[in-house]
């Protein structure tokens, strides 16, 4: 049996759909609420769901659990609400990982690009605990996911017990189908084919960085049917363990991104820029690229999905159609 924390959210619901694909009994950690989050399971229904209050109680008389994937967490850039994504991002983390470490547990989880802050060039981007004493996170989002790298460093360091096999995902810029549901924290392909949709032309911030030309903002944009195959790489590779980046190692402009979204829903490449919200100034990341080569290194070998074909996909298998779910 699988846990999956999150397992209604965008990934973890991506996530699931191949794990019940190979016939795995699953348990899924989330909230579906009133709104639309239960169409992510629609085709692939969990053996069970259970609140995040409930699995306490769940795991102390739980059957034989494989493995943990952790992908549940307030993930939204713009949240206030410290103590709330304390106790979500970290505190839960922290028994999860500690249980885990109990009971001979694998344990996945989801960190964050955004814990590298305003790094800007692509030596910055280096993953591995080794590396993340200096990183500034430029939210409370991205702090908490640091704060907890932070204390997996520091219990490995100390000796303490830990699962059998841990490995926490930064993942970058990541779309595709499933993500319905995340109103602001949408990905920028969604919004931007919504855009067209509605006869617009696809709008783009601003650059807020002096010299940086508007829609030369560059971002590690993922799909992500390549981030469910890393964490399946690591599911079927139980000796690896570490921090590592998840994204394509590419970093592509807004630019070419709204182009792309335009070619693939067959308009007119449009693009209007508009100013940058005075919420998001001093907070936006303008550069992300994955360095890749600690994954490589572990023996992850398959390609990444170019944003071409990954925005061709995701507009023709997903967002054209009545049903976009996967």
């Amino acid at each position: 049996m699988i846990i999956v924390t999150g397992g209604a959210g965008f990934i973890g619901s991506c996530l699931h759909a191949a794990l019940r694909q190979r016939g795995l009994r699953t348990v899924i950690v989330d909230r579906l609420h009133e709104g639309v989050k239960w169409r992510n399971l629609a085709s692939h229904a969990p053996d069970q769901i259970i609140t995040p209050e409930a699995l306490p109680g769940f795991l102390e008389k739980a059957p034989k659990i494989e493995a943990v994937f952790h992908m549940g967490a307030i993930s939204a850039t713009t949240a206030r609400d410290g103590d709330l994504v304390w106790s979500t991002n970290v505190a839960l983390s922290q028994f999860l990982w500690r249980w885990c470490a109990q009971n001979d547990v694998r344990m996945i989880y989801a960190s964050s690009a955004a814990t590298y802050g305003a790094a800007d060039k692509p030596e910055m981007f280096r993953d591995g605990l080794e590396a993340i004493d200096p990183l500034k996170p430029l939210n409370l989002y991205g702090w908490s996911k640091q704060a907890f790298d932070l204390w997996v460093k520091r219990e490995l360091a100390a000796g303490h017990p830990a699962p059998k096999q841990w490995a926490g995902l930064k993942f970058f810029n990541v779309y595709g189908p499933n993500e319905y549901h995340k109103g602001s924290m949408i990905s920028v392909v969604k919004v931007k084919y919504d855009d067209l949709q509605r006869g617009a032309a696809a709008k783009l911030f601003k650059s807020d960085i002096p010299g940086l030309p508007d829609g030369q903002q560059k971002r590690d944009f993922i799909w992500v049917g390549d981030v469910v195959n890393v964490m399946l790489w690591l599911f079927d590779h139980p000796d690896v363990s570490g921090l590592f980046n998840c994204g394509t190692g590419v970093a592509r402009s807004y630019l070419d991104l709204a182009y792309a979204v335009c070619d693939a829903a067959h308009r007119a490449r449009d693009v209007e820029f508009v100013e940058m919200p005075e919420k998001l100034r001093g907070q936006y990341q303008s550069y992300t690229c994955a360095d890749m080569s600690r994954l490589r290194a572990a023996g992850y070998d398959l390609p990444f999905t170019t944003l071409e074909d990954g925005i061709r996909q995701y507009v023709r298998d997903y967002l054209s159609r009545s049903e976009p779910n996967l």
